[in-house]
């Protein structure tokens, strides 16, 4: 209910998936058995703008010396993982990449900033980690998920789908010192990328031939399995919710079968399929009368109006028009579902 990026696990996520593995791994190895080797993972401005330490700029900038800030990481990449499954790997990397090196830039901007301004320079030593990427993903995560309103809270204030994923973000925002510095950056960097500012995407982005070295080297290793089960239904639900999720698991697996048969079964010549008629909405399925021997496809209501910006938005994920419309045809306009199908199948 709370999520917004699906239940498929790190199916179809191989780079969020090493993003959680590796990372995690190697904080939790310098925490608990090499603390000595702590010191060359320091994010120090200060050493890299006057002892020339580059290196800073990249050690210091990929693993997390703080656990807490290593699991909250941790858990906003998991939810992230839907902008792989969209985009495409190479394309997720690009703009992983991307805001990685403008968020450095926009470090060093908002550092000087603050010793000109306020004499603070305790500030060069921000915290370390693979930080400015994940707060940069909030970007496209804002404007690109569709958000669901769950429950209503004192009048204005409602908990949606993504209430969650910014309860995180705020906690992690908050964990130290200085890290607003880096989430500043890291905001700023993915509005520049994701807004194409300077045609940024063009030149921060992952070769061809780096990406295909990496899919037939790395992929294979962190790859997941497409999940077979069936989703648990809330043990805290009343009987009613269970009867209503268990019937949307229903609807949901019918269409997701009957979309991979009407794929199969597609004329070469690429003609549409009817999707009002392979897949009724569940409120209408719960109304046909079924004792009325009359049903036929020439009675079916006119077909349902796709909205034009949703079928855009799906093109942006490199889904062709035809699918883009099949699909929000069959899920009634629910951009999220409608994406689910695709990305599935």
């Amino acid at each position: 209910m709370f999520t917004s990026t699906g239940s498929s696990g790190l199916y179809k996520a191989p780079l969020s998936k090493s993003l959680l593995l590796v990372p995690s791994a190697l904080s939790l190895l310098l925490a608990l058995l090499l603390p000595h080797c702590q010191k060359f993972f320091v994010y120090d401005l200060h050493a890299v703008k006057h002892d020339f330490q580059i290196w800073r700029l990249i050690c210091g900038r990929i693993i997390c010396l703080d656990l807490k800030d290593t699991f909250c990481s941790s858990l906003l990449i998991y939810n992230f993982r839907i902008f792989e499954r969209r985009y495409g790997s190479r394309k997720f990397a690009s703009f992983l990449l991307g805001s990685w090196v403008l968020s450095a830039l926009f470090d060093f901007i908002l550092v000087e900033m603050m010793h000109y301004s306020f004499g603070i320079t305790a500030a060069s030593n921000l915290p370390s980690g693979f930080l400015a990427p994940v707060f940069a993903l909030f970007v496209p995560f804002y404007c690109s998920i569709p958000r669901v309103q769950v429950a209503q809270i004192l009048g204005p204030l409602s908990i949606t789908n993504k209430t969650l994923i910014y309860i995180l973000g705020l906690q992690l925002f908050t964990s130290g010192s200085y890290i607003w510095i880096v989430a500043i950056s890291g905001l700023i960097s993915g509005m520049c990328y994701d807004s194409k500012m300077f045609q940024v995407h063009q030149v921060l982005c992952i070769p061809t031939w780096m990406a295909k070295f990496f899919s037939w080297t790395l992929e294979p290793i962190f790859s997941s399995s497409e999940p077979t089960g069936e989703a648990r239904i809330g043990m805290g639900a009343t009987v009613d919710i269970q009867r209503q999720q268990r019937m949307e698991l229903l609807d949901r697996q019918l269409m997701f079968s009957q979309f991979a048969q009407g794929r199969q079964q597609r004329q070469p010549q690429g003609g549409m399929i009817n999707w009002n008629r392979l897949f009724p909405p569940l409120r209408q399925r719960r109304n046909i009368n079924y004792q009325d021997g009359r049903q036929s496809e020439q009675a079916a209501s006119p077909p349902l109006e796709v909205s034009e910006e949703q079928v855009a938005r799906l093109m942006e994920m490199g889904f062709s028009r035809g699918d883009a419309l099949e699909a929000l045809r069959a899920s009634n306009n629910d951009l999220n579902v409608a994406t689910n199908f695709l990305l599935q199948h």
